[in-house]
């Protein structure tokens, strides 16, 4: 039995073996040929004008509202219940503004940028306030040459403040975070990279004690220092003391910014230096640290600013004096901020301003070392100095005049050897 098919016109067959046409794109001005209107994309990170209107009238919309609230409808007072109320108004007003041209994911994205953005900006306002108000205070004794050049010793209560100064302070200050940092910098960075080149139980166990050691008390580590190094070994109060307070304090926050700016290497950089046939220490010492330098340098400025700001470890391990000190072996050696703390708590107007004048000095102190710090290791990966570039200029020479002298053909009377003549 034949069974026969329907056989379909050729007209049918063809327009079933073609593709249908595809429908024009709509393509908005100002766009590319190539791209329709349902796949624009818009720049987040451009600032519209729509934005700025957004931010400035929810702006003025939120203390309006708030000051109608305050002073009209609620029995409301106090500046911190304003500036609350206010600032959360604002978001919420700017997220409703936003939102009638925007979708969510765009609406999201500005009012965290708003969050943000405004949170910086009170971090940055408190800290100028804080600076601010420090140099307005000890306006009256930074102007005066001796807080520079004397100690406290000749200066009683009632002295006018041309005489006595903060020298002893700012010697006390840089022996101390001096011993300090040739204490932290090696072992931190020694550490850090032990923690992340040999990983084991060992290597957890000590990552586990620098995490738990970061929010230790300033207050225990000057009680550990005064009751091993001095009433245990019978060493007396002195900067050496007080330095190794500081350094218990300074190496956690060192060993840790450290293991997370090393982790940050490529593995892939390790991976080709040890596939050229390097050591591990090699690696670590040519690659692995040259790589991390800034973020290294960052480190030592985060234990520098946490270590030179500490009183309750020098008071206890140095002790207070008002004499200038220069041996950090013996005796009382006293710091700028234990210095500024001993003098702002005197009823006297002329100490009162030369506290605040310290702290003020203090706080240029700690800028010069960032500032130094930054250009010692601010330089990125492969940026060289220019007698580092010297150098290389240098050896690239030798080795181009070392490889043409081993390129140079010798003659053929040169390779053979003299024959001995026999008797």
């Amino acid at each position: 039995m034949t069974v026969t098919t329907p056989q379909s016109p050729p007209g049918d067959r063809e327009a079933r073996d073609e593709p249908a046409p595809a429908r024009p794109a709509t393509v908005l001005p100002g766009h590319r040929g190539d791209r329709p209107a349902s796949e624009s994309r818009r720049n987040l990170s451009i600032l519209r004008a729509t934005d700025v209107y957004a931010l400035l009238g929810s702006g003025a919309a939120a203390l309006t509202i708030t000051w109608l609230m305050f002073d009209r409808l609620l029995p409301f007072n106090g500046t911190l219940g304003f500036v609350v109320i206010a600032y959360a108004l604002f978001i919420g007003l700017y997220a409703l503004l936003v939102s009638f041209d925007e979708d969510g994911p765009a609406v999201r994205d500005r009012v965290a940028a708003a969050i943000v953005q405004s949170l910086g900006v009170l971090m940055l306002t408190a800290l100028s306030f804080v600076v601010v108000y420090t140099l307005y205070e000890g306006r009256t004794a930074l102007p005066h040459l001796n807080f520079y050049t004397e100690s406290m010793a000749a200066a009683g209560p009632l002295e006018p403040l041309d005489v006595g100064g903060i020298l002893h302070a700012i010697v006390g200050t840089l022996w101390q975070i001096g011993i300090a940092l040739v204490i932290c910098i090696p072992t931190g960075l020694v550490c850090a990279v032990f923690l992340n080149e040999i990983p084991g139980r060992f290597s957890r166990f000590v990552r586990t004690v620098v995490e738990a050691m970061t929010a230790l008390p300033s207050i225990v580590a000057g009680l550990f220092i005064y009751a091993t190094f001095i009433l245990a070994l019978g060493f007396e109060r002195s900067g050496l003391a007080a330095a190794l307070a500081i350094s218990v304090m300074m190496l956690p926050i060192v060993i840790r910014a450290s293991d997370v700016v090393i982790r940050l290497v490529p593995g892939t950089l390790r991976e080709a230096s040890y596939a050229l046939g390097t050591s591990r220490w090699r690696t670590v010492w040519h690659v692995v640290l040259p790589t991390s330098r800034s973020g290294l340098t960052t480190a030592v400025i985060l234990g520098t600013a946490r270590g030179v700001g500490e009183t309750s470890p020098v008071l206890l391990t140095a002790g207070y004096t008002a004499e200038l000190e220069t041996n950090p072996l013996k005796g009382p050696m006293v710091s700028l901020p234990l210095a500024a703390f001993e003098l702002v708590k005197s009823p006297e107007a002329s100490y009162i301003a030369r506290g605040f004048g310290t702290a003020a000095v203090l706080l240029v102190l700690v800028l010069v070392l960032f500032v130094f710090a930054r250009i010692l290791g601010g330089r990125g990966p492969g940026q060289l100095t220019r007698r580092q570039e010297h150098r290389r200029v240098r050896a690239s020479r030798r080795d181009a005049r070392r490889f043409a002298a081993h390129a140079t053909p010798v003659p053929p009377t040169a390779r053979t050897a003299p024959t001995r003549s026999t008797p």
